[in-house]
């Protein structure tokens, strides 16, 4: 079977296990050819496919995670490794760094925090984007630091720890994901069959990870520096409850999709 052949079977039959199904078929298919969609897409689709594509499209069709499976995921300017036992990095989380850009421009903040920071994601995204800065990322997971570290390329420290305790240093952008979502709550297969139930699940309102980190973070932002929280479809007001108790002020950014994903947080000085 050709390359275009086999994309076009693959794409039918993931039909009822992915919302994208022709999109997971052609990363599987480029994956397996060594080379990049693109690529595959403009001059190869009359290669003979590959024989070690249906292994991979298998592990599709039981709800595996294409990141999972190619070990690789895009974020911002940057490309991750990821794998089982991280969180994957979804776009919806670019809402934060857009909004750090729209606070320091081409300057860019001097030192950069990230708690809870998986693969990297926020923090190698933002150094990405400020050359000259430097940051620290913290995870309660060796797993996912072990993920970070491989990631990395300079400027970035990782650290085991439970967000902001033990931290004596501040900091001019503070860039959290926390988990937010709900014990309970539906989540689809390829989530919650294969995602760390400790990356995703905060108590059984959502909540628990911002009434850990409301009382840390005042302490953890160096002057004129701001926090960029990403938060789940809904939670505006609790979270923002929750930070203006503590002494910020609080601008909201929606994604993509219009919902509210990211809380920034500035001191009140007055």
């Amino acid at each position: 079977m050709k390359v275009r052949e086999a994309l076009a079977a693959a794409a039918a039959r993931l039909a009822d296990a992915s919302e994208t199904p022709r999109l997971d078929a052609d990363v599987l298919m480029a994956h397996a050819l060594g080379i990049g969609r693109e690529t595959m897409l403009l001059g190869r689709g009359d290669d003979p496919a590959p024989a070690s594509f249906e292994s991979l499209l298998e592990r599709r069709l039981a709800h595996e995670p294409v990141a999972y499976i190619t070990g690789r995921k895009g974020f911002w300017t940057i490309e991750l490794e990821v794998g089982p036992g991280v969180l994957i990095p979804r776009p919806d989380s670019e809402t934060l760094i857009e909004a750090a850009v729209a606070r320091f421009g081409g300057r860019g903040p001097a030192r950069i925090l990230d708690l809870g920071t998986g693969p990297g994601t926020l923090l190698l995204a933002a150094l990405d984007q400020w050359p000259e800065a430097t940051g620290l990322g913290v995870d309660a997971s060796q797993d996912a630091l072990g993920f970070a570290r491989r990631n990395a390329r300079g400027r970035a420290e990782f650290r085991l720890g439970d967000w902001g305790a033990g931290i004596d240093e501040r900091f001019d952008l503070i860039l959290c994901n926390p988990p937010y979502v709900e014990q309970g709550a539906a989540l689809p297969r390829d989530v919650a069959d294969f995602e760390p139930r400790g990356a995703l699940h905060a108590g059984t309102d959502g909540l628990d990870a911002y009434r850990a980190l409301a009382p840390q973070l005042p302490g953890l932002l160096a002057p004129g520096g701001i926090a960029c929280l990403e938060i789940g479809a809904g939670q505006e007001s609790a979270v923002s409850a929750l930070m203006a108790a503590t002494g910020f002020i609080i601008e909201s950014r929606t994604d993509l999709n219009g919902i509210v994903r990211c809380l920034v947080l500035d001191l009140d000085r007055e």
